[in-house]
């Protein structure tokens, strides 16, 4: 595996599944693999989970771990061509990725929609920088348009808990104070088209994520319809993806504080289970009580997320 962006690049799902228990049982299995390699981890925006899960990850694979925030302590990378550099950005991407690339063996990104040029952010601009230039194989770690070791982890999350062999799984919208990416929605539902679930998307109208992560996926825009009989309920806020309007692209066109998690919005579910990404604006996007509740798992969603990394870095490590 040269690349890791979309659900199609970890092949057959029931066998990453299985590789991901294997890994869990022995997290320490694979050290060889990474003996005398080195991951880099580049930062271009924050994160908590998704560092610390990806570095334990490639510490349990014997990997050494560089990690680089290109606003703290870096010099500022100008992204575009053809720009007069005489601003505040002293290098280059283009000079810094085959550099970044001469100290490593593996590369994870994370930059971030910019959420004003839809066509740039969709494009993957940053990215596919990388893995053009690097000479390195690259994976994701949130990226303008997706989030693939959060859907890895969520799914392997549902295999943990589910209690019948197909469950019902929803996305639902909810409301938030900044406008933010569809990175995560986008991958969890490519991820889960994948798998064997039942999947249901519900959110308010004009809020339609791109066909080419939704595509055949069903939409129910009336939440407390979409949310009956559910196993799992994943709740998370996507500012307007621009797909009916694109003059709406990355605005919040809807504040809609009725479609906040609450516990009657639980009541309507078959005993679901509560799943969140992470970090989460309580009382905005879900209140104390449901994601308090026995039936909260974002804790150990978000410990799979050490799992989904490991196999990742694992298949790419055995690639090279």
């Amino acid at each position: 595996m040269k690349t890791f962006i979309n659900v199609e690049d970890i092949g057959p799902i029931e066998k990453a599944l299985a590789e991901a228990q294997e890994i869990k049982n022995d997290r320490f299995k694979y050290q060889h693999l990474g003996k005398n390699k080195t991951l880099m981890m580049i930062f271009f925006n924050n994160s908590l989970r998704t560092r610390l899960s990806t570095q334990k990850a490639a510490m349990n694979l014997g990997m050494n771990v560089i990690v680089l925030d290109v606003n703290a302590g870096a010099w500022k990378l100008e992204t575009e061509r053809g720009v007069i550099m005489d601003g505040d950005k002293s290098e280059h991407l283009l000079e810094a990725i085959p550099v970044m690339g001469c100290y490593c063996d593996l590369i994870g990104v994370r930059s971030f929609a910019g959420l004003t040029d839809r066509e740039y952010d969709y494009a993957e601009t940053v990215l596919q920088q990388f893995i053009k230039y690097s000479g390195r194989p690259v994976f994701a770690m949130e990226t303008a348009t997706v989030h693939p070791l959060q859907a890895f982890a969520d799914l392997i999350t549902i295999e943990e808990y589910k209690t019948v062999k197909r469950p019902k799984v929803v996305l639902t919208w909810a409301p938030h104070c900044r406008a933010l990416p569809q990175a995560v929605p986008n991958s969890f539902a490519q991820w889960m088209r994948a798998a064997d679930v039942d999947f249901v998307i519900t959110h308010p109208e004009g809020y339609e994520l791109d066909p080419k992560f939704v595509a055949g996926a069903r939409v129910e825009y009336n939440q407390r319809k979409a949310f009956e009989g559910a196993d799992f309920i994943y709740a998370k806020n996507w500012s307007n993806p621009g797909v009916t309007n694109a003059a709406d692209y990355g605005k919040i066109t809807s504040k809609d504080m009725s479609w906040t998690v609450d516990t009657e919005h639980m009541s309507w579910t078959n005993n679901g289970k509560f799943m969140h990404c992470l970090p989460v604006r309580r009382n905005l996007i879900v209140t104390d009580d449901v994601i308090e509740s026995p039936n909260s798992i974002v804790i150990p969603e978000a410990a799979n997320r050490e799992i989904s990394c490991s196999v990742v870095i694992k298949r790419m490590l055995q690639a090279l």
